[in-house]
């Protein structure tokens, strides 16, 4: 950065303000947007006219902090731990981000290979539970690995639980993720998963918006959750309480026009009670990853239609299949109510009848007939008998 009263380069300018103003804090996007990255620097660094509708008190602050950041230093850390900042408009920025409006990041700090544009392009977030269940677990990453499997790249938060068990399941398979932070890039949180995280970054990515060193704050991890949300075409909640911070990320994904889907648990399950809720208003049950990709997906991008195995009654004529199926479960019935029951004449029923027969289906019993023990097994899977 120049000195004082000098032009003011742009990456450097939003390094500063990274340490200045918090994430996703619309007034100093509106700053930016409103009088540009150099103006707002040079108030800062000149100590000059306040930012409009900044309190003394607030104002001090940002000029303490401004006073003390060193943007050239934060590059220089980062680009030895091999992180990069990309801003809005370069060529690795990915725009759907902009939908956020002021809320916008000022930029990420990204570690990793790939490019994140790339990347975002073919996304999808797997939030949910940090104490999750087994269930929620397995379910997190099988449905992560059938995500990477079809060549989507799985976004979440690095985070116990859910977010763990869904980086694991597409790095598993093979395949791509990104794990966006609430804390400096170069500073896994939480310690616990600074092994998985740093195998993150070398086969995936690790995004932030805060500078190298930067420590969580239970704000942070809130705000951060907007941008997974934006960067993704979809998010998936599996196991969410009520009040869990996953729902923030489902919500905001609402509120940018993205698809909101939730994987179904117990009823019982207090830690599936939110994602019913989701379920309850407009998110998209799923239940794998074929699922969530005919919804984000491109056009022809379908699920297998879901159906049950081949029974033998299947291969029936329909006109088998409804005379069958008016035979009672239990006990026999005469021809004329078998006949009344499937909506035909009692001949076509007593010829139906006798064709069931040499099937294995039904039997004669005295003046009526029954169905068999094979009639009974076949008919659990489907449709109950009258």
């Amino acid at each position: 950065m120049s000195t004082v009263g000098g032009p003011v380069d742009e990456l450097l300018g939003r390094i500063l303000l990274t340490r200045v103003v918090e994430p996703g804090d619309e007034a100093g996007g509106r700053w930016v947007r409103e009088l540009g990255v150099g103006e707002v620097v040079r108030r800062l660094r000149q100590r000059g006219e306040p930012l409009p509708g900044v309190s003394g008190k607030r104002w001090a602050g940002m000029l303490a902090r401004a006073a003390r950041a060193e943007p050239r230093g934060d590059l220089a850390a980062a680009r030895g731990a091999g992180v990069r900042f990309v801003c809005p408009g370069s060529a690795e920025w990915p725009g759907q981000l902009d939908d956020l409006g002021d809320a916008r990041p000022l930029g990420l700090w990204v570690r990793g290979g790939a490019d994140l544009r790339m990347w975002a392009l073919r996304s999808v977030a797997v939030v949910g539970a940090r104490a999750c269940t087994e269930y929620g677990a397995h379910m997190a990453a099988a449905l992560s690995a059938g995500l990477a499997e079809r060549g989507w790249v799985v976004v979440s938060g690095g985070a116990y639980g859910v977010d763990g068990a869904a980086h694991r399941g597409a790095l598993g398979s093979g395949g791509a993720t990104v794990a966006v932070l609430a804390c400096g890039v170069d500073r896994p949180y939480p310690r616990g998963h600074a092994g998985l995280i740093d195998r993150i970054g070398e086969q995936g990515l690790v995004v932030g918006e805060l500078p190298p060193g930067d420590h969580p704050t239970p704000s942070r991890f809130i705000l951060r959750n907007r941008v997974i949300a934006a960067l993704t075409r979809g998010t998936v909640v599996v196991e969410a309480a009520h009040r869990s911070g996953s729902l923030v990320t489902a919500r905001a994904a609402r509120r940018l026009g993205r698809h909101t889907m939730g994987v179904p648990g117990p009823a019982t399950s207090g830690l599936s009670a939110g994602v019913h809720e989701l379920l309850r208003q407009d998110a998209v049950l799923v239940t794998d990853a074929a699922e969530v990709v005919e919804l984000v997906g491109d056009m022809g991008e379908l699920a297998p239609e879901r159906r049950g195995p081949v029974l033998p009654r299947d291969l029936l004529e329909p006109a088998g299949r409804q005379v069958l199926a008016a035979l009672p479960g239990r006990g026999a019935a005469r021809p004329e109510d078998i006949a009344r029951a499937a909506q035909t004449t009692p001949d076509d029923a007593i010829a139906r009848l006798y064709e069931l027969r040499a099937l294995g289906y039904v039997e004669r019993h005295g003046d009526g007939w029954k169905l068999t023990r094979q009639a009974m097994i076949s008919a659990r899977d489907g449709p109950e008998p009258r």
